[in-house]
């Protein structure tokens, strides 16, 4: 294990000292470098600080935790591997992830998802413990976002205009919220057991993770909301 020193370090050596032979890095310090663990696979970094916008980018295959917030952009086009975060993340995560896991302890900000998607077998997934801010799987062409509404500070569980062009993929919402506004271009609806049972392992995993309680998290139902419409623009621009 390599520890680095990250206080005095810009966010290119850092990211030249994590590109050096060896798998495993802890990085004390860290304060906002930028792009920490892009492109990288066959690593196990764990970052002791708030990472910069980027993190995990085009990651492929490597495992990264984050033990305080992160910035924007977290696993943006991320292809495979695991990113955790002890805390929150800033707008834009998951960015067109299209492999691996995002597991976010507590909030997330605008568009988490954006832009997800899915080939085959190759199905991203985002879990947010917490809540998460407006445009929620804004665009989302595939994958599985969960937001589990966990943390007590009475905020709503989404923002404002939640699965805005969704044409693809799942998200997961921890309660009844049919009530919430929805566009019209999607489906929500309570979720079935054999729903739930699709994600069951995800959840598991999240909970060992950060030491949440499975049964409490499975106590109330959860909303799932799918496209409803093989062609969700057809009312936004010209007749086809």
């Amino acid at each position: 294990m390599k520890v680095i020193d990250a206080a005095a370090l810009d966010y290119k050596t850092l990211n030249e000292v994590l590109r050096q032979p060896e798998h495993d890095y802890v990085i004390e310090g860290c304060c906002g470098q930028r792009f920490i663990g892009a492109g990288m696979s066959d690593r196990n970094i764990t970052v002791n600080g708030i990472s910069g916008n980027a993190l995990g980018a085009y990651l492929n295959n490597a495992s990264i935790t984050v033990n305080a917030n992160a910035q924007d952009a977290v696993g943006d086009t991320m292809n495979a591997g695991k990113i955790l975060i002890h805390g929150s993340a800033g707008d834009a995560a998951g960015y067109a992830m299209r492999g691996g896991k995002i597991y976010v302890r507590d909030h997330a900000g605008y568009r988490a998802g954006i832009h997800m998607k899915e080939y085959k077998k190759k199905v991203p997934i985002m879990i947010i413990g917490g809540c998460a801010g407006s445009f929620l799987g804004e665009y989302q062409a595939g994958g599985i976002l969960i937001v589990l509404g966990l943390q007590e500070d009475h905020h709503p569980i989404i923002g404002n205009f939640p699965c805005t062009g969704m044409h693809g993929g799942k998200l997961f919402l921890r309660g009844d919220c049919r009530n919430l506004k929805f566009p019209p271009q999607v489906t929500a609806d309570i979720a079935s057991f054999e729903d739930l049972q699709g994600i069951m392992d995800d959840l598991k995993e999240y909970c060992s993770d950060f030491h949440y309680d499975l049964k409490t998290i499975l106590s109330s139902p959860f909303t799932l909301v799918t496209p409803n419409s093989k062609n969700p623009y057809k009312q936004m621009y010209v007749a086809n």
